[in-house]
């Protein structure tokens, strides 16, 4: 195998699993390292270059991180890394003067936000500070779309969506509530604007037509359910509900009927519990509230009796499930019926544009979904950019920022003439953390304590009002115990070969057998004669240069790897060193505009 190129940003930051599984690419260790030594302001604002909503997703973010967490990989739980992501939100000083300014002198650009939820307010984020004047269009009478109206208030209080909010519209966003775009057509022919970026979401809630449906009052659509219950439209249920659909939308309706005075609350599932969509953790908060999750049922007919809901029949379904975790049809076994007063429908969501004209240059593809380009955000006409779940279906929060932050760069280039597909390409720093002969500037003993437990209000008070927050948060004490599990692995074993004497010292004190020194050879046989054979294929093999003694390579299996600095401390002639990467993510902030490239290459 030739020498690893450490040079190459992907190579680090894939190792470090965390941050490569975030869309947004947040550098979860080093805000998190931040948070255990008391420094909250320095978390919130590293978090926010990224992700833009640190408090928010520190409580709802879908949390793509951490089944990537190689923590997972020495015992059952992760670190807490969406737990501690709140704590820098809580327990941060007063950093409005940290935040971005848009500068008095505009860049003569303007741009159209249709819809006000979190990817037209990232896109907003950071193109404001480049000087451009920027319109969000907004339906309803607040911001945050789905956020707000699809998220309880139990779970994201409103006084958070509105500060983070408020940092973004407060740099001089026009902002007009109550404006439905009726038509994309007379919104491109007015000629206001640059560029147009569509957010919108997926806010039209999937139906189940079956017998009996539109017989009674008593079926809502969940989606739709959630933003009614959000205005106060809606103040009570029955007392028997079922929830159809497993999603992370059905936990929200099944804990809101709780709230709203229902007694008995049982969530339908049509397969076994290995293919629902909910997060672990919100099936677990539902069932602590003592919400039912019954599986193998496949709702059948709505039971009406004198125009009044009775109940739901099912079919009880059995399915066969092949080796590799492949599920059949299923087949019907029997029949049941369940009385309710209520059924919520929570079985997805699908996109809804009724207002984008089908002959002006936008294309849809067979599922009414707008056809856009996962790099530049643009769709089939140029100039109008999808972000969020308006562009490729229900996703979550995280995502939509990440689209936000792609968008972001590919208007600035369009409005100023350039390639879009173009993009400034990732960057890397390396820096040693030698502090001393054996110390670190990074805690680096294993830690083998658990995943702590978040504080929960107790069971019976948490019912007595809708917008009572359950999840209490961590104090900083309890962070920086829980941070202490992290395995930092953005700190680097980087390996300089010239130094090796080919002692052995690493290898034998390496903890988990990652280490290998080896005659050099193709990948597959190489990953068989190394200390443990590399059969994970998930990480690369780091390879070194060829040693000046035998000239045999080094080898590390990045999959075993615990970044311990074991190989580090011992290594007598300094080949090993502890390295902290830092992988830099372009954003639209650091794209120039021709002219003043121009300029600078004058200069220079």
């Amino acid at each position: 195998m030739k020498p690893t190129d450490t040079s190459n940003p992907d190579y680090f930051h894939k190792v470090v699993d965390c941050q490569w599984a975030c869309p947004a690419h947040t550098d979860v260790p080093t805000y998190i390292r931040m948070i255990a030594q008391g420094r909250f302001s320095d978390a919130y604002m590293l978090n926010r270059e990224s992700n833009v909503f640190p408090g928010i997703l520190g409580r709802v973010c879908d949390r793509p991180c951490e089944p990537a967490c190689r923590r997972g990989r020495v015992e059952d739980k992760p670190v807490a890394i969406c737990r501690l992501k709140r704590v820098a939100a809580d327990h941060r000083d007063d950093i409005r003067d940290r935040l971005p300014k848009a500068p008095k002198k505009k860049n003569g650009k303007k741009v159209a936000l249709i819809g006000a939820g979190c990817a037209s307010l990232t896109v907003a984020n950071d193109l404001l500070p480049l000087g451009y004047e920027i319109t969000i269009y907004e339906a309803l009478e607040t911001t945050g779309g789905l956020m707000r109206t699809n998220i309880p208030r139990f779970r994201l209080p409103p006084a958070v969506l509105d500060e983070e909010i408020s940092y973004i519209v407060d740099m001089g966003a026009e902002l007009h509530l109550n404006h439905r775009v009726e038509s994309m057509k007379e919104l491109l022919d007015g000629g206001m604007f640059d560029a147009v970026f569509v957010g919108t979401g997926a806010p039209r809630g999937k139906e189940l037509k079956l017998p009996g449906r539109y017989d009674t009052p008593n079926v809502h659509i969940g989606i739709d359910w959630l933003e009614s219950v959000a205005f106060e439209h809606v103040e009570s249920i029955g007392e028997k509900v079922l929830i159809i659909g497993v999603g992370n939308t059905a936990m929200d309706c099944c804990r809101t009927s709780l709230r709203l005075g229902a007694k008995d609350v049982k969530v339908m599932a049509r397969k076994p519990r290995g293919y629902f969509k909910a997060s672990t953790w919100e099936l677990e908060d539902a069932e602590e509230e003592n919400v039912e999750i019954i599986v193998n049922h496949a709702p059948k007919q709505f039971v009406v009796e004198k125009g009044r809901l009775a109940g739901m029949l099912f079919d009880r379904m059995e399915y066969k499930i092949d080796d590799k975790g492949q599920i059949d049809r299923g087949r019907a076994v029997g029949e049941v019926m369940i009385p309710c007063d209520d059924v919520i429908l929570a079985i997805g969501q699908d996109n809804a544009f009724p207002w984008i004209e089908r002959d002006i240059g936008i294309e849809f593809n067979e599922w009414e979904c707008p056809i856009v380009d996962e790099k530049t955000m643009m769709a089939s006409r140029e100039g109008v950019f999808f972000g969020g779940d308006s562009a490729f279906g229900p996703k979550n929060i995280i995502w939509a920022v990440a689209h936000g932050h792609e968008a972001a760069i590919s208007i600035h280039r369009y409005c100023h003439d350039e390639d879009i597909r173009e993009r400034l390409p990732r960057g890397l720093n390396l820096t040693s953390q030698k502090m001393g002969m054996h110390e670190w500037s990074f805690s680096n003993n294993y830690d083998p304590a658990e995943r702590r437990l978040m504080p929960h209000v107790d069971l019976k008070e948490r019912f007595k009002k809708l917008n009572i927050e359950v999840e209490l948060g961590f104090t900083a004490e309890q962070a920086a115990k829980e941070v202490e599990r992290c395995l930092n692995c953005d700190i680097q074993t980087v390996f300089t070969a010239k130094l090796c004497i080919e002692c052995d010292a690493c290898i034998d004190i390496c903890p988990v057998n990652c280490l290998t020194i080896t005659a050099n050879g193709e990948e597959e046989d190489l990953r068989k004669r190394l200390s443990a054979p590399a059969e994970n294929l998930t990480q690369p093999l780091y390879v070194s240069d060829a040693l000046p003694q035998t000239g045999r390579v080094m080898v590390k299996d990045e999959d075993l790897c615990v970044h311990c600095s074991l190989c580090a401390e011992r290594c007598p002639t300094g080949a090993w060193d502890m390295q902290k990467s830092t992988v830099l993510i372009p954003y639209a902030c650091n794209e120039l505009p021709p002219a003043t490239r121009r300029q600078k290459a004058s200069a220079a």
